[in-house]
């Protein structure tokens, strides 16, 4: 505001008729600005809402591209006493009695016992072989049952040995035994030294524990194996050993993934329900309060709504010939979202499996892969979203440039102004000056009586 006098000629308040000036001319136009910039901060702020439910649909699609979503299995043990089980996508399902008669075992061997498990036993070479492989070590003179053991448990070439000492009635033993389990992993044992070593009295080996297979029977098969970890004893099904009893059975039972498959149907279904309620949010009109969503009418979200639409509606092939989201019960209601008939799905899931995984998750024609399309199209870096989003911020910013044009055209005009009624009010006071000045001299003619 510019410096002046308050009205010394003509006793007007010039600051107070400049500024009501100002403001009538600049009101206006900013409150025009400030509805502009909350109907465009409104929209980015719903941008980002909308990329974020988009996304967050996107995330519920991961399940469904999975084919093993709908193609796996879940496996139910009477008891789980005996064995665990896991079960592959190459599983049939059925029932089976399976009896654990033995757990594989590993092979023990023991040394002759030694008074002292430091004291020197004498040079020589240790050789040692396990299913087919061997690996040798030296023994020096001074080496001890100690040493030994270090050697063996340390050596670059052990092919499947492990040694320690076990401290019996008879003295300290060494004892060796076989990494792996099973008949096939037996330790041989051969010293090789002279008349004046003992070294090869030491490793005379006696069996200590004889190795074991595994041996299991399923619906009176027997199955034998080196490892309690045994694999496709059943197609798709691996069985871990944990105890054996010959007198108990355990009933197996696999079954379909139904409730596996299910339960992301229809968390895909939830999420798709909860982008159309934001989107709806954003474009329609609440009666009662009278509001607008931030794009109603506008072309953006119509787009979206149509494309996905018409992707849900869409049937799609796989090698039982074409399917549709209402061959498995989801329905799109009046309101345009989903609902989903329980028992048809479920029964849906256990008939044809394989047909929806291909529905689902066809990486060229399936559901999720064109729906994954449209959504990238609107989320993706440089997408729908992000360029009406560079708009909006380009709306911004002229809003931005027009405020400062305002500004510099509202400081002229108010400086305009001082200047007019300054020079208003000089020229008044002017006027009162000669009036008084005439008066005085009418005053002071001869033959003129005031009139006080």
């Amino acid at each position: 505001m510019g410096l002046t006098a308050n009205g010394l000629g003509s006793g007007l308040d010039i600051n107070g008729i400049v500024s009501a000036l100002v403001n009538a001319e600049k009101a206006p136009k900013e409150a025009q600005f400030n509805v502009q910039e909350g109907k465009l901060n409104t929209q980015i702020s719903a941008l980002g809402a909308l990329k974020s439910a988009i996304s967050e649909f996107t995330d519920k699609l991961k399940p469904l591209s999975d084919p093993n979503t709908f193609n796996g299995f879940t496996s139910k043990l009477s008891s789980s006493d005996f064995l665990k089980v896991k079960t592959t996508s190459d599983a049939v399902a059925g029932s089976y009695n399976i009896s654990v008669k033995q757990l594989a075992q590993s092979q023990k061997l023991g040394s002759a016992a030694v008074a002292d498990a430091d004291a020197a036993i004498g040079a020589g070479t240790l050789s040692f072989s396990v299913n087919g492989e061997s690996f040798d070590i030296e023994v020096g003179a001074e080496d001890s049952l100690k040493d030994i053991v270090k050697k063996i448990n340390g050596s670059d070439s052990n092919v499947g040995v492990t040694a320690t000492i076990v401290n019996g009635d008879a003295g300290p033993q060494l004892v060796l035994t076989s990494d792996k389990t099973g008949e096939d992993n037996t330790i041989t044992v051969t010293a090789s030294a002279d008349s004046s070593s003992a070294l090869a009295d030491t490793f005379t080996m006696t069996e200590l524990q004889p190795p074991k297979n595994a041996i299991v029977t399923v619906d009176g098969v027997t199955i034998t194996s080196n490892s309690n970890e045994i694999e496709n004893a059943i197609s798709g099904v691996n069985l871990t050993l944990t105890a054996a009893d010959v007198d108990k059975t355990t009933t197996l039972t696999i079954s379909p993934n139904t409730d596996g498959a299910k339960k992301a149907v229809t968390e895909f279904v939830d999420a798709y329900n909860a982008l159309m309620k934001t989107v709806q949010n954003m474009s329609g009109y609440d009666p009662e309060t009278k509001k607008a969503g931030a794009f109603q009418g506008d072309a953006l979200i119509r787009g979206l709504q149509n494309q996905f639409r018409s992707v849900m509606s869409s049937s799609f092939g796989s090698e039982d010939g074409q399917m549709m989201l209402a061959n498995l019960g989801i329905k799109t209601t009046r309101e345009g979202l989903l609902e989903i008939d329980d028992d048809k799905l479920t029964q849906a899931l256990k008939d044809k499996p394989e047909q929806i995984s291909d529905f689902f998750a066809n990486e060229d024609t399936g559901l999720v892969a064109k729906l994954t399309e449209v959504s990238e199209n609107y989320v993706q870096t440089g997408g729908i979203i992000d360029s009406r989003d560079e708009s909006l911020d380009k709306q911004l910013s002229r809003i931005g440039d027009s405020r400062k044009q305002l500004a510099i055209k509202m400081a002229a005009y108010e400086s305009r102004l001082f200047a007019q009624y300054n020079a208003m009010d000089l020229l008044v006071g002017q006027l009162n000056a000669q009036s008084s000045m005439l008066q005085q001299k009418f005053d002071s003619l001869p033959g003129l009586v005031s009139k006080k």
